[in-house]
């Protein structure tokens, strides 16, 4: 089993970047499942719409994640209870619309797709250790499990992967826009990357346009961040699972920038 990880993807830019490069990863790659987080791709970087959803299908993608932007478009509430294949953060409120995770069938079994977010600079959510052993009671051994721990603090991330190694095939943070180089396959088997980064515009400041970014930083005025264009970044993962112990054997980071070959 290959499931590719895509990272934040921001706006109007990235959503250019993701169709013009996914179809030559999937040629290369062959993942027999595709998540992207989608929490950023509205023109505006906030939140998702309907009309990019169905985009991602006819790209290819199976699960959608959100995070801390997932209510940002009004219009998510009309159909985010009927779209079982987007996921939102399940230590959200009881309540919330939408689901915390989803289980896709493949040629080579299934697999559940977890969403949380967490708690440090974010929010005050649910404990996400605790949900994510609620959920996991319910997902059968047989199946693989992957994590998208939307979170800021790196602390928090790294604390959940120890946590979760040996419990599940998995987990990467998204949030922070910037890919990280520390993946590892825990000691366990629980393949981990703390962030694995963002599609979207390379020289801005996490996909938004940089002086604006700036500007903030130095006057601590309100600012309107607008999503920037220019050069561009991909940035992914690839983890390879073993059919037997449904844990990681494989971890290939992925990163195309318009100035730099990609890698892995």
């Amino acid at each position: 089993m290959k499931l590719l990880m895509i990272g934040d993807v921001v706006g109007t830019t990235g959503r250019q970047v993701l169709q013009q490069t996914l179809p030559e990863l999937k040629k290369t790659y062959q993942p027999d499942v595709i998540v992207v987080n989608g929490e950023n791709s509205a023109p505006n970087g906030r939140g998702i719409t309907q009309a990019i959803v169905r985009e991602y299908w006819d790209l290819g993608v199976h699960v959608i994640t959100l995070g801390n932007h997932a209510w940002d478009q009004g219009e998510i509430f009309d159909f985010i209870d009927r779209e079982k294949r987007i996921i939102r953060p399940a230590n959200f409120p009881v309540g919330t619309p939408g689901n915390g995770s989803t289980t896709i069938s493949t040629p080579k079994g299934k697999i559940t797709i977890l969403n949380l977010i967490g708690r440090t600079f974010l929010g005050t959510f649910d404990c996400p250790f605790r949900k994510v052993d609620e959920l996991l009671q319910k997902v059968p051994s047989s199946h693989y499990v992957f994590l998208d721990f939307h979170a800021e603090a790196t602390a928090e991330k790294l604390s959940m992967g120890w946590y979760l190694d040996g419990k599940i095939s998995a987990m990467v943070g998204t949030h922070t826009h910037v890919q990280t180089g520390d993946d590892r396959i825990l000691p366990k088997g629980t393949g981990y990357l703390t962030d694995v980064g963002m599609v979207g515009a390379y020289d801005g400041i996490l996909g938004m346009e940089k002086d604006a970014v700036i500007r903030r930083f130095l006057t601590q005025l309100p600012v309107r961040f607008e999503v920037t264009q220019g050069r561009t970044q991909f940035n992914a993962v690839l983890f390879h699972f073993s059919p037997e112990t449904k844990r990681t054997t494989k971890i290939q980071r992925i990163r195309i920038d318009d100035d730099k070959p990609w890698f892995s």
